[in-house]
């Protein structure tokens, strides 16, 4: 793809432009493939392979891997971008692709020599991978985990009901967290690579409100033989890469892919207003103030939350070119999640509100309304991440593992 041929430059035009020429890349696959997809994958809850299959046929599967291991060693500006640009089209695609590119950060950054070159290396072929983590039992308390792994010899047995995963049934591989074997407690945590085929494996229907093809539904790991070589960076070591590595690649992504969502719904709402024609009085609904006022709202939101996402993006690189912990950005990342997705349930509203009856039938608006949703109850749910922001604001410990300690 031509966005090879290019190398970042030092100042600030030509960074822009270097970017834009990333957003110029990603919409053509966008425009093409994603788009004229987006309302089959909602009403048939269709999950959207094509799309990802193009994505990754043009290398965005591996977007943040070292070419070493056949990615496009980009940046986090470029993923939140992407995640953006993806997101105005499909809100399903968007999330699965934000748990595909985490899943594969997270081997990427704690991932033996073997492991990445038997699990990233064949994404161009067009593998897609997902995290696996909450459980029904701690609710939003995605970090909390009951199941335990157990050995078997060398190697683990794995049984886990797990309640929200995302790419359930259809992931070729599974970042799974659970208790590691003899935990004393809920704190030592190890994660494991699960190949999607093994035995034992069972997906669940996923049936929702909105967001219907990213497949986000109970999965269960009913006695699954894990090799030994496929536990990531060793027994007890989730914890660390919970809070350090999983948590700032998600939420960059994923608060990106709501900006993309509320974009969407106002330049639909716009159009709507700049086109529809009350003939009683031949005034267009931009004509009423009301009307204006609304959309000025969403918009000035909508661009309150661009220089966030690009800064705090700019601020992963920071961290990762120093080698320093991403964990540093937990919190400022959160508020990012939150505020992308009231602003992309705040866009939807407008949306639908200047619309009217239009917007109301199913179509492209009224599906962005029940996609939307979807972001403020996704983990860490927005009143979860309150209470995180909150304490982190008073200097209180988060706790997440004691009582009360949301």
């Amino acid at each position: 793809m031509s966005i090879d041929l290019l190398e970042r430059p030092t100042y600030l035009k030509s960074t822009r432009d270097y970017y834009e020429e990333i957003r110029k890349e990603i919409r053509s696959i966008v425009n093409e493939v994603i788009l004229p997809n987006a309302d089959i994958t909602d009403v048939e809850g269709r999950f959207p392979r094509e799309n990802l299959e193009a994505l990754v046929k043009n290398g965005w599967g591996n977007i943040l891997v070292p070419k070493k291991y056949n990615g496009l060693d980009l940046d986090h500006v470029a993923f939140a971008i992407v995640a953006e640009e993806i997101g105005k089209a499909c809100a399903s695609t968007a999330l699965v692709y934000v748990m595909h590119v985490g899943a594969i950060q997270t081997i990427t950054l704690y991932g033996s020599e073997d492991q990445k070159e038997r699990w990233l290396k064949p994404i161009e072929k067009g593998w897609i991978g997902t995290y696996s983590t909450s459980e029904k039992a701690s609710g939003g308390h995605w970090w909390y985990n009951f199941s335990q792994a157990k050995r078997s010899g060398e190697d683990y047995i794995l049984h886990a009901d797990k309640s929200f995963t995302t790419s359930a049934g259809q992931a070729d591989f599974y970042v799974v967290q659970t208790r590691s074997p003899d935990a004393l407690d809920a704190t030592d945590i190890s994660f494991f690579i699960v190949d999607g085929k093994l035995p034992g494996i069972k997906a669940q229907i996923w049936d929702a409100l909105g967001v219907h093809g990213n497949h986000s539904g109970p999965i269960s790991y009913h006695n699954v033989l894990i090799p030994k070589r496929d536990i990531l960076g060793g027994e007890g070591r989730g914890k660390d890469i919970l809070l350090h590595g999983v948590s700032p690649i998600y939420l960059i992504g994923l608060g990106s892919a709501w900006l993309g969502v509320a974009e969407n719904a106002l330049q639909l709402a716009t159009e709507h207003a700049t086109k529809t024609v009350h003939r009683d009085f031949d005034n267009r609904i931009g004509d009423y103030q009301v009307i204006r006022q609304q959309l000025a709202e969403a918009k000035i939101l909508i661009e309150s939350t661009k220089p966030w996402q690009i800064d705090l993006a700019e601020q992963l690189i920071i961290l990762q070119s120093e080698g320093r912990d991403q964990g540093e950005l937990t919190l400022p990342l959160t508020e990012f999640k939150v505020h992308a997705s009231e602003v992309a349930n705040k866009a939807t509203r407008t949306a639908m509100d200047v619309s009217g009856g239009y917007g109301y039938k199913k179509g492209p608006i009224e599906r962005l309304f029940r996609d939307a949703r979807a972001g403020i109850a996704m983990g860490p749910s927005n009143n979860i991440a309150r209470e995180w922001v909150g304490k982190g604001l008073l200097g209180l410990p988060l706790e997440l593992w004691t009582k009360g300690g949301e």
